[in-house]
């Protein structure tokens, strides 16, 4: 049985986040999946689906060394969104600042999810997120391809009852799925560079 996992990389970071649980950025995101997948299932790929930080300068340098830790991952794919910035007024002071918002993510899973299916390339689809924008893609997915599954694993302090609804079934991922799933904290490369875990995620 041929399984695909798409990750919603920011609902997955937040989720972490929420949960005081830094040390679990750096997550090596293919063997979470292994561990949530059936021992007649065979992992084909993994789709992982993010948007580049801009700033703090800090922040974003520990996003790349992930995103390069996640490169050396094979049968692993990254697809990038990007964030939109509009003017925000404050009612309390009346000033003015920026603020970020991520698009495309959903698209991009959309089109991917949707695409798979029709070319035949997974008998079930993890699905790591809970989004609840994403439950109209699942149930669309359902009606034209009913042979296929589709299922939600929700991250820590993720829920949606909408998604739950929508898919076949669900998986809460736990602390310890996590902790069995840490990348070592030195990556060495193929060409001899290793890329060492930030320290402030220990």
């Amino acid at each position: 049985m041929k399984v695909i996992a798409y990750i919603d990389g920011y609902n997955l970071y937040y989720g972490l986040r929420d949960s005081g649980w830094k040390w679990a950025y750096w997550l090596n995101l293919q063997y979470l999946i292994k561990q949530l997948i059936k021992q007649d299932q065979q992992l084909i790929t993994t789709k992982y689906f993010t948007t580049i930080i801009k700033k703090p300068t800090d922040k974003r340098y520990r996003q790349q060394l992930y995103l390069e830790a996640l490169q050396t991952l094979p049968e692993f794919q990254i697809f990038y969104g990007k964030f939109l910035f509009h003017e925000v007024l404050c009612k309390e002071c009346g000033h003015t600042y920026q603020q970020a918002s991520e698009k495309m993510t959903d698209v991009n899973i959309a089109v991917e999810m949707m695409g798979d299916a029709y070319e035949n390339r997974y008998d079930t689809a993890i699905l790591l997120s809970a989004d609840s924008d994403l439950a109209g893609l699942v149930r669309r997915i359902r009606r034209l391809f009913p042979d296929k599954r589709v299922i939600a694993a929700f991250p820590s302090m993720r829920n949606s009852a909408e998604l739950k609804q929508a898919c076949n079934g669900f998986i809460h991922i736990g602390r310890s799925n996590l902790i069995k799933s840490l990348f070592p904290s030195v990556i060495t490369k193929q060409n001899g560079f290793k890329i060492k875990k930030p320290r402030r995620w220990k």
